[in-house]
């Protein structure tokens, strides 16, 4: 995923959204089998989570030619459908709305094929800046997992 645009930048629809704890996420994470996914580690994936969307379910940012949407940011060119980016591949044939509610299980399964591709996490412009080659243990300490 081609994700424009800095954290900053990322702003939050004004719904009811689900704000995971950073202990509560990542034990949802590793139940979901995303500790060691195409051999990324739990830390990487909430390292990726927290700079892309804070935690939050519904979190939504325009670059003004496609929509980064849920808790992973997925792209609406790349991996969902919203009906409004025009050329849009979507990859994981989701709906985006789909990315926006406290159910994160979908988002999950997109996350989980955006990293299948050569790319991996490298897809996500955030997890290349903050969290590439970086110590993110921090990321999960602290959490009985």
């Amino acid at each position: 995923m081609k994700v424009l645009g800095l954290l900053f930048l990322t702003f939050f629809v004004a719904s009811n959204a689900k704000v995971f704890t950073k202990c509560e996420l990542a034990s949802t994470l590793k139940r979901a089998g995303l500790d060691g996914y195409r051999g990324y580690s739990l830390a990487n994936w909430m390292c990726l989570s927290y700079y892309e969307s804070k935690y939050t379910t519904n979190a939504l940012y325009d670059n003004g030619w496609s929509r980064d949407y849920g808790i992973f940011q997925i792209n609406s060119y790349w991996w969902c459908k919203d009906g409004k980016t025009s050329g849009a591949v979507s990859a994981c044939n989701i709906s985006c709305n789909n990315l926006m509610n406290d159910d994160i299980s979908d988002d999950i399964t997109c996350a989980k094929r955006v990293v299948s591709d050569p790319n991996g996490m490298g897809a996500w412009v955030a997890w290349n800046n903050y969290c590439k080659n970086k110590d993110v243990s921090s990321f999960v300490s602290g959490c009985a997992l």
